[in-house]
């Protein structure tokens, strides 16, 4: 009982703080509906759905461990499952992608470049469908990040560093030669890109793609940190909604009478009943009495089962 009031109330307790913590994520959802700004917009619908999923599981592991409800238990517990895997998943598709990096040191800076060609396949072919990446250079541009070192001088090029965005966006390669007279013929085509103007500078450069490549990646790293932990947690949760859905089921079998919490397997006066027909119908004691034995025992035998006393008579 003690193992029963645990596990209930553990789970209990947790699902109420999920319950409530999915109501600030789906207002947040519905308040980026609202904005105007292309950065926040994007994330409207992956919120609604993630709360949405956490505010029906916590629902039903609620109602399923304080009303002992076998079947909610069940629901909460596949739904868990199936999140355990999923995150376990991401997790390894995250590592699997985010895992080769195009950092470059430039001799003589501080700040690093970014080559396109060394991320992996899929990342490169995300951020050049134009898809993708309008809606990423929208949110470079809305950033202002290029305005904060707009009045650089070029001695803080090379004594500061630079964020993968800023190197790779808001510059051109380091390597390139604007120099009147000089061979220009085998330097990078982003050089070629790149211009002056405080809206076009290097937005449409492949270094800029590779800035904000790395910026993905150094954030999926992070969060794929969170993922574990959290990964971790729901195995928790799980193993302890598996002990509060054995009791529920246990209870359901052994505890089926209703509010009086009767035990099913064996009740009380089914007891009283077994002795009674096992006394009677095994022979009894010497003041029996005959009429009774001969005319009404039979009757009152075959009615009787030994396993579970008089409580199925067809009658």
């Amino acid at each position: 009982m003690t193992m029963y009031r645990l596990s209930n109330t553990v789970i209990g307790y947790l699902n109420l703080v999920t319950l409530l913590a999915s109501i600030p994520i789906i207002g947040s959802g519905l308040w980026l509906g609202r904005s105007s700004s292309t950065c926040d917009s994007f994330l409207q619908t992956p919120l609604l759905v993630v709360g949405s999923v956490v505010l029906l599981v916590s629902l039903a592991g609620l109602v399923g461990a304080c009303f002992n409800v076998a079947w909610a238990l069940w629901l909460y517990l596949l739904v868990m499952l199936f999140l355990v895997v999923a995150l376990l998943g991401i997790i390894v598709f995250g590592i699997a992608v985010t895992g080769r990096g195009g950092e470059v040191p430039v001799p003589g800076r501080v700040y690093h470049e970014y080559r396109l060609g060394r991320y992996t396949g899929w990342l490169r072919h995300k951020i050049t469908a134009p898809r993708y990446w309008n809606a990423g250079i929208a949110c470079v541009v809305a950033s202002r990040t290029c305005s904060k070192i707009a009045h650089w001088t070029p001695s803080d090029y090379l004594q500061r560093d630079l964020t993968p965005i800023q190197s790779g966006c808001c510059k051109p390669p380091t390597s390139c030669i604007y120099a009147a007279g000089a061979a220009v013929a085998s330097q990078d085509e982003d050089c070629y890109r790149w211009n002056n103007a405080a809206n076009v500078l290097c937005y449409t450069c492949d270094s800029c793609k590779a800035g904000v490549l790395e910026q993905v990646r150094r954030d999926w790293h992070k969060l794929s940190i969170l993922n574990v932990v959290v990964l971790v947690v729901l195995i928790v949760v799980y193993s302890v909604g598996c002990c509060a859905f054995r009791n529920a089921r246990r209870d359901e079998l052994e505890y089926g009478y209703g509010n009086n919490s009767m035990p099913k397997v064996q009740p009380p006066w089914e007891y009283d009943w077994y002795v009674l027909s096992a006394r009677l119908c095994g022979g009894g004691g010497e003041t029996e009495d005959r009429s009774f034995k001969n005319w009404l025992l039979p009757w009152f035998c075959s009615c009787a089962t030994l396993q579970v006393g008089a409580t199925i008579c067809r009658v």
